[in-house]
């Protein structure tokens, strides 16, 4: 009779285990439904707003991995653009600095590559006070602040490109010259690509 009742209530265990196991992988795909969709919905609403800016390829590969924090909002699409545009131009000005630390370098190197990296931290600094207006969007000058960002992203776009323009010429080697051309081209890409969304906000 006890063994009875031990089987029963062992029964009764599994089956719930069963059940429970059953509703929680019910719940599981529902939710990887959900956040699939989601993803989805996002990833399309950022290709169509990067579908207007100079390098629409690039614009979408630096923000679809944020997609699920931007969503579909345009104010949120844009900080995270100057936010990802910021933290690849420090990671550029960390490169350029190496690379002035390393052996063989001519004179005239060092000092291409020097005035590079001036130009890169004074496009930090612009970049940062693009955010700083970006958080001031809500208020009544919106139209200033406005203003405000478009002219420091293109003070930004200014100073990478000078920094590209010092490598023109014969005297600076391939190598130097690629590596540096390579990665501020990318920042100025994505620099561009911001103040492109920039310019599509009322």
């Amino acid at each position: 009779m006890a063994s009875n009742n031990i089987r029963s209530l062992l029964s009764q265990h599994l089956l719930m285990i069963n059940l429970f196991s059953l509703l929680f992988i019910s719940l599981l795909h529902n939710a990887l439904a959900t956040s699939s969709y989601s993803n989805q919905t996002y990833g399309a609403y950022i290709k169509k707003a990067c579908n207007s800016t100079t390098y629409p390829q690039e614009c979408y590969k630096s923000l679809l991995p944020y997609a699920f924090k931007i969503k579909a909002n345009p104010q949120k699409l844009r900080k995270v653009s100057l936010s990802v545009t910021l933290n690849a131009v420090h990671n550029a000005s960390s490169m350029v600095s190496k690379l002035l630390k390393q052996n063989g370098l001519t004179h005239i190197e060092a000092a291409t590559i020097k005035d590079c990296i001036v130009n890169i931290k004074d496009s930090i600094d612009e970049l940062k006070q693009s955010l700083g207006e970006m958080n001031l969007l809500s208020g009544l000058d919106k139209e200033f602040h406005i203003a405000n960002i478009k002219t420091w992203l293109s003070a930004a776009l200014t100073d990478e490109n000078t920094c590209m323009d010092g490598f023109e010429g014969e005297v600076i080697g391939i190598i130097v010259k690629q590596k540096i051309t390579n990665v501020v081209l990318k920042i100025a890409r994505l620099t561009s690509n911001s103040l492109s969304l920039i310019n599509s906000l009322n």
